[in-house]
């Protein structure tokens, strides 16, 4: 049902893309992440909670539709419905059927409940098309409520010992998560950029725990027990260095094994991750029951391998597509 095309994903008999990376016609988006949301559509197709973010950073007069999760439409002959990845606010699985075959592209996706995002509902069909960003079995999450509860406890370690604490998180998804985290323990800075996702969240009805944008050329004189939350960009900075007594966290899937001493100026770092880790890309599969798979990007030739050495036929996609925190790590190394 699916083509591989130089412009993305292309469904030739619904005439649309999904998460096209050159310019199209008709693009259904998964989520607004930039590598899966591209200026240029002439019409985008999406989750009414991805719409606000798609024209923050698109443009307001881009051509936009939305669709609840499963609300099915019909697109030339093509069934087409939206299903809850799980990955960030808003994002979603696609599935397709024509002539009685069903096909599902995930997008990013994770199965773990972040208590924001809507929770990842598997979605039975014949074929199914995956990321692998941690595709590998040293990547294995501890639950959501235990790493909220570490992060927390640093933080809380760091205000008994009147410390700065500094969070470095991507600004779409990861930020929200990481000021759910904390939510109680100290007052709340975050950084324009992860101000202006929010505001978008918080304008379609998300609740978001209070905060305030620090303004980093007139900060506050004491932030002894506060808690800054700033984009990748932002890590190692002047504008960082510039906050006395403060100690910087990175929180990152890629944390789960290269910890934050890699990086010399990161005091702790935080396995938090908005994908699947390896069991949750595993179960994500088995529970689609599908025939065949198609492996986008991540750790994808070890991933392909592993899925057909365990009866699975699967297949790896080169796209370009690199997951959000593949940006990150990028930026934190720069």
């Amino acid at each position: 049902m699916l083509e591989f095309r130089r412009e993305g994903i292309y469904c030739p008999q619904g005439k649309f893309y999904i998460d096209p990376w050159l310019p199209v016609d008709n693009a259904i988006i998964t989520h607004a992440h930039s590598d899966h949301a591209r200026i240029g559509m002439k019409k985008y197709l999406c989750h009414p909670l991805t719409e606000p973010i798609l024209r923050l950073r698109l443009g307001s007069d881009i051509k936009v539709q939305t669709l609840n999760y499963n609300q099915e439409i019909l697109m030339n002959g093509v069934k087409v419905s939206l299903h809850p990845a799980g990955h960030i606010i808003g994002s979603a699985q696609v599935r397709m059927e024509y002539k009685g075959k069903i096909t599902v592209a995930s997008g990013d996706y994770k199965i773990q409940a972040d208590g924001i995002s809507t929770p990842f509902e598997p979605v039975r069909c014949h074929e199914f098309i995956t990321e692998s960003t941690f595709g590998l079995p040293i990547y294995n999450w501890l639950s959501v409520e235990q790493m909220n509860q570490n992060l927390s406890d640093w933080v809380l370690n760091n205000q008994s010992n009147g410390i700065t604490s500094i969070l470095v998180g991507y600004a779409l998804g990861k930020a929200q998560r990481i000021m759910k985290a904390v939510e109680g323990v100290g007052k709340i800075y975050v950084h324009y950029a992860i101000e202006r996702i929010n505001k978008a969240f918080i304008d379609s009805g998300i609740y978001l725990p209070d905060y305030e944008t620090i303004d980093f050329s007139n900060k506050p004189k004491d932030l002894s027990n506060s808690i800054i939350i700033v984009p990748p960009s932002l890590f190692g900075s002047n504008m960082l260095k510039g906050i006395p007594k403060s100690y910087t966290a990175i929180c990152s899937g890629w944390m789960q094994v290269r910890g934050a001493r890699r990086w010399r100026s990161a005091d702790a770092g935080f396995a938090i991750s908005d994908h699947a880790d390896w069991q949750g890309l595993l179960t994500a599969i088995k529970e689609t029951s599908a025939e065949k798979v198609f492996v986008t990007h991540g750790f994808k030739s070890e991933f392909t391998r592993y899925l057909n050495e365990m009866g699975t036929e699967a297949f790896e996609i080169t796209t370009e597509f690199g997951s959000d925190e593949e940006i990150d790590e990028t930026i934190i190394k720069e």
